[in-house]
């Protein structure tokens, strides 16, 4: 009667600490330029080094511009981040994907897309949405600075077990709808805070219909409901998904692993601290007005009237509405968009530019409307140029950047300018996330095409 976070959990567990955090193996460790120079400088403290590099796979992707990578960053605090990275990964013997590697890009859109992240492992980064990587069937979270470099030095991380939780979808997903307003969805339903403490398992025939572009949307959003992390019971997708990867098991091996895989899910009879669910026909494109991943509507829809907020809540919506700009009670459908940006660890995948292309072919930008379309790695540019996307892109008056994190937080050139409205593919929709003074509406590529070539908040369903 296991949960299948259970058994991955306990069968990581080197040690448990009677009335405290259990020592938890760690499969795999991804580090990025903004969390790791501190957890590097502490090794050097100590004079001690990495346990096991073998299982610690360093990129750049938050600071990197994603226009001239070939030369170097103008920023100086970036540049220095970038570095760094590169200096200690070659200093601590770590595998390390720089700007301009072929194999560089967004650490949750590489992970899996190399084999790196298999189902069964523990994976943990110095970053939140380190969640992406459960759709693998992997118990994958985000650390902090001094557990990254616990991680380093033992391979391992203190940490208290979450409950477990397990939300179904049942259903089939109605037309324009995607993985990324089933999440937004879950979000609207639990709030930001629903899942606080808890470990999501997402099930149900409308998250097995998924593909595992949109499984990977759906588990890097877990973390916006207050998750620990999410994740989904591999399965016949997933193995397809995942063979003949870089870092995948080959011959022999593979088909020991596969079987073994097979075996990763949750009893029948397991008990969850919760279950919830959920019906597909309820969920509808969906966009964001406020300034937190919860405050999202149908796109067809309007915003809430005061009336319908709880009392204790009223003054945060009031000053979220005041910031964006909006009142409450009217609807999003026609409002100009001056900015839309397709990327991120959540919607940087070659699906999501297939699902852009698809709306904007035989169209044209709106004038007006600057057009952010940032791949989540090389590997995902060379897909939409095999592909000829490109070609349909830019016919349609689109420009592909380099790959990198872009608009989805102001941590490099690619800043929403204040006041201005963004229609983003991204994360979060905090106050300045985007850049200071930024408005951004958080929705899925499909409904960020809509608005690219309409140069307004549009339904998507409108074109298909």
């Amino acid at each position: 009667m296991n949960t299948l976070f259970d058994k991955i959990w306990d069968s990581h567990v080197v040690q448990h600490v009677e009335g405290g955090p259990d020592q938890l193996y760690i499969d795999r460790l991804y580090c990025h330029e903004v969390t790791t120079p501190q957890a590097f400088d502490g090794l050097r403290a100590r004079g001690i080094r990495c346990l096991r590099p073998e299982k610690i796979f360093c990129m750049p992707d938050h600071n990197t511009p994603t226009e001239g990578q070939d030369r170097p960053i103008g920023d100086p605090v970036s540049r220095r981040q970038v570095d760094a990275l590169a200096a200690n990964a070659a200093e601590f013997g770590l595998t390390h994907y720089g700007m301009m590697d072929p194999d560089n890009g967004i650490i949750h859109v590489v992970g899996p897309e190399k084999g790196l992240s298999l189902p069964g492992m523990t994976i943990v980064c110095g970053d939140s949405h380190t969640s992406t990587h459960g759709a693998v069937g992997a118990v994958a979270f985000g650390i902090g600075t001094s557990e990254v470099e616990m991680v380093m030095a033992s391979q391992c991380i203190l940490q208290q077990k979450p409950k477990s939780m397990r939300i179904r979808i049942e259903g089939d997903l109605g037309k324009g709808v995607t993985a990324k307003d089933m999440a937004l969805f879950l979000m609207n339903r639990l709030t930001t805070s629903g899942a606080t403490g808890y470990f999501v398992e997402y099930a149900g025939s409308a998250v097995r219909s998924l593909s595992m572009e949109g499984r990977l949307t759906l588990c890097n959003l877990s973390i916006e409901m207050g998750a620990r992390g999410g994740f989904i019971a591999p399965d016949e997708k997933t193995f397809a998904y995942l063979k003949g990867r870089d870092y995948a098991p080959k011959g022999e091996d593979w088909d020991k692993a596969v079987s073994a895989w097979k075996e990763l899910r949750s009893d029948d009879d397991a008990v969850f601290d919760r279950e919830i669910a959920f019906d597909a026909a309820d969920i509808q494109p969906m966009i964001t007005y406020g300034t937190n991943p919860g405050m999202g509507i149908p796109v067809g829809g309007s915003i809430p009237s005061l009336a319908d907020i709880p009392a204790e809540g009223r003054a945060s919506f009031c000053k979220s509405l005041e910031y964006m700009g909006f009142q409450p009670g009217e609807s999003l459908l026609g409002k100009p968009v001056d900015y839309v940006f397709l990327g991120a660890c959540t919607n940087g995948r070659i699906e999501d530019f297939r699902a852009f292309a698809s709306i904007v072919a035989g169209r044209r930008k709106a004038p007006g409307v600057e057009a952010w379309l940032v791949p989540g790695s090389w590997k995902v540019s060379r897909q939409i140029a095999d592909e000829g996307l490109d070609k349909v892109l830019e016919a349609a008056g689109f420009r592909i950047r380099q790959p990198g994190c872009s608009a989805c937080l102001a941590m490099n050139p690619d800043k929403i300018p204040a006041g201005k409205y963004c229609v983003s593919t991204s994360n979060r929709n905090f106050e300045g996330r985007q850049g200071p003074g930024s408005r951004t509406l958080l929705a899925s590529p499909l409904t960020a095409a809509a608005a690219a070539v309409t140069g307004k908040i549009t339904d998507p369903r409108e074109f298909l």
